[in-house]
């Protein structure tokens, strides 16, 4: 099959962190259209830029896929008359599906017989389903749309032209006042209007007028000129894989050069001059073999080599001027002592309900301290870590900060050690942000650490304390980061503390009533996330947080264990075991023991075991070891399957029967302690 499809949409320059996503939805949500129109395909090949997101699609059927589908109406019992004719239901099923009486015909299901009828749908042909492909357009989602017309429809640009070709045929259709046509643009600058024969023809005629529209193509066009420009001088390009995808979206024809600044500059710290050179001019930073900054940046140009000089000399002034503002905001900063711009933060607001910066340092400060405590942290490193919170945000109104507040915490650091602050003081001031994305670097130290959980808890508790928990896809004070980033630290530093004692530490640092489950559910959500990156199972996640998180390590290994538990049949008999003590104690009240009713030899026995293994369970929890702690609950498995063999649990004498109950509830208390096995989907298999 020759046939082949052409979608184009053309809009206004895109933001380069919208492309990729959207170009992946145009493929998935065009791959999801073909099949739910029963039309076969061979291939979609993605074509993106700032200016269009497109699409080739090749192979594409004639015409829909003839659908053969049995169709079930009413029940024999409604369908059927007592004198064995159809009923009106019957009837009334038949003409609904277009078919004669005749049709009709009763199946059988799980026990139960119904009418069916065999239905035939011919397929249409391809070229008049087509128009509908418009859907594929407007069901783009992205992060931030926009009106510009009467149809309002939302969009992240405005959309200037629509290609759509079905082999050399335009389909028909309109989206926002344009309509679909054969006529697209090349190079805003450089090329110029042209006109697509054919879906064939459209990436080499846009490569005529200055349009790479393969994004890939674009990326090792840049990554080619970046090698040879490191061959020809001697030097090496910073790598940084995500300015590399942006820049790839930002440009339709890329040429890649190489500028200078003066070498003074470099007596800048080096993160400042990265940021101002990666993330406010879009330019690589270049090092020498030995990975020292070099006064050189290499930038892409969206356009040919032609004038490229003038290119560069233009980004070259651009990118002087800035460093020349950076060294006089270095220089005033370092005027001033630390406690300067601590002083400051009296009067910077943090959130309108919750205070000024100094408050929230205050209230961090003191969470540090008492989570210092709990995991026994050295007089040293206590002294250490309240110097570090007193300073953690003082940075935040320096000159340097405002101009690029992607150093804070990187610029605190610089400053601190200049002033002569102890060396670990400085690195949690910078090391306190983080992770700074959800899969981020976490701190190296402890006392950087114990900052970090402090800050964010205090961030979080405050923030939903006043009534802005996140919803949908809002969440202006990154909580969920943030949350995701205690559990990380909880899991990587393995602290002998849990959740919910840190969220209790945190609530006490606020006067109004805070409703501390509310807290914990939101702990729980970022919990679950983390844990099905582990690829752990939605059941066996419920059944490791039914009684909240805990210590968060040791509620990661019960549920790896667990997880691997519920495929294995040699777990199987433990499992039925536990789970039937679980059942039967569901509702049970807490009664206390009473030996002296015990009437069996497996009642005593069970009871002798259940006290042995606490002691075994309680010594493997406080060493947090999920596996032996398991295998002490699966030594109950035998006496607890001879406890229902030889006693009647609901038993005519209530005290009896109230004393078993009291036995499995002590045995139920463990388990859940360990883990809630009735929400686990067990998958075992035995022979």
């Amino acid at each position: 099959m020759n046939n082949e499809l052409l979608l184009e949409i053309g809009v206004e320059e895109l933001p380069a962190r919208f492309i990729n996503h959207a170009a992946n939805q145009l493929v998935q949500n065009s791959k999801k259209w073909f099949e739910e129109n029963r039309i076969q395909f061979e291939n979609i090949t993605s074509y993106s830029t700032p200016r269009r997101l497109a699409i080739v699609v090749e192979g594409i059927a004639t015409s829909q896929e003839t659908l053969e589908e049995e169709v079930r109406g009413p029940s024999e019992k409604i369908a059927k008359n007592e004198d064995g004719s159809w009923s009106k239901a019957a009837i009334g099923f038949a003409k609904g599906q277009g078919k004669d009486l005749e049709d009709l015909y009763i199946k059988d299901i799980k026990g139960t017989p119904y009418v069916f009828v065999k239905k035939i749908t011919t397929g249409q042909n391809t070229e008049e389903i087509l128009p509908n492909i418009k859907e594929v357009i407007t069901s783009i989602q992205f992060p931030q749309t926009m009106y510009w017309n009467r149809d309002f429809i939302p969009y992240a640009r405005p959309i200037r032209w629509i290609v759509a070709l079905y082999k050399e045929q335009i389909i028909p259709f309109e989206i926002a006042q344009v309509k679909s046509d054969r006529i697209t643009y090349g190079h805003r600058f450089l090329g110029e209007k042209i006109s697509i024969s054919n879906p064939r023809q459209y990436n080499e005629e846009l490569k005529q007028q200055f349009v790479i529209a393969n994004a890939k193509k674009r990326k090792q066009m840049i990554i080619k000129g970046m090698k040879a420009l490191e061959k020809e001088h001697g030097f090496y390009i910073y790598e940084n894989d995500e300015l590399l995808d942006e820049v790839t979206n930002l440009v339709e024809y890329p040429t890649v050069f190489y500028g200078s600044f003066d070498e003074q500059f470099l007596t800048l710290p080096e993160e400042v001059l990265m940021t101002a050179m990666e993330e406010h001019q879009r330019y690589f930073s270049v090092k020498s073999k030995e990975g020292k900054l070099l006064p050189y940046f290499v930038a892409v140009r969206n356009g040919d080599e032609n004038y490229i000089e003038n290119v560069r000399k233009g980004n070259e002034k651009v990118l002087s001027a800035r460093l020349a503002d950076s060294r006089f905001f270095y220089d005033e900063d370092l005027k001033h002592p630390l406690t300067h711009y601590v002083d400051k933060l009296e009067n910077v607001v943090f959130q309108e309900q919750l205070g000024t910066y100094a408050e929230k340092i205050n209230r961090t400060k003191n969470i540090a301290t008492q989570i210092a405590m709990e995991i026994n942290m050295s007089s040293d490193e206590l002294t250490k870590l309240t110097r570090a919170a007193e300073l953690c945000k003082f940075d935040l109104v320096t000159l340097m900060v405002d101009e690029f507040p992607e150093l804070q915490g990187v610029i605190g650091e610089k400053y601190a050690l200049l002033k002569g602050e102890d060396q670990f003081v400085a690195e949690a001031i910078k090391e306190h942000y983080y992770p700074l994305k959800s899969n981020g670097k976490l701190p190296t130290k402890e006392l950087s650490a114990v900052l970090s959980v402090a800050d964010k808890l205090d961030t979080i508790v405050g923030i939903i304390s006043v009534g802005l928990t996140p919803t949908g896809s809002q969440d202006p004070y990154a909580l969920r980061r943030q949350a995701t980033g205690v559990l990380r630290i909880l899991q990587d530093k393995k602290w002998d503390i849990t959740v919910e004692k840190l969220i209790e530490i945190t609530l006490q640092q606020f006067d109004v009533k805070i409703d501390e489950e509310n807290i914990l559910d939101f702990f729980k959500l970022r919990a679950e996330h983390i844990l099905k990156d582990l690829t752990i199972e939605q059941d066996v996640i419920n059944s490791v947080l039914a009684r909240g998180i805990g210590h968060f390590p040791y509620t990661i290994e019960k549920a790896t264990i667990l997880s691997r538990m519920r495929n294995n049949p040699e777990f199987k008999s433990t499992e039925e075991a536990l789970v039937r003590v679980l059942n039967i104690t569901i509702n049970n009240e807490k009664n206390a023991i009473d030996e002296n009713l015990f009437q069996t030899e497996s009642e005593k026995s069970l009871y002798q075991k259940v006290i042995s293994v606490s002691d075994l369970y309680e010594q493997a929890k406080n060493n947090y070891d999920a596996e032996k702690a398991l295998e002490s609950l699966s030594e109950l498995t035998d006496y607890i399957d001879e406890f229902f063999e030889h006693n009647l649990v609901m038993d005519q004498n209530v005290l009896v029967k109230n004393n078993r109950l009291a036995l499995l509830s002590l045995i139920a208390n463990l388990v859940n302690d360990y883990a809630d096995l009735t929400e686990i989907q067990w998958k075992q298999q035995t022979n």
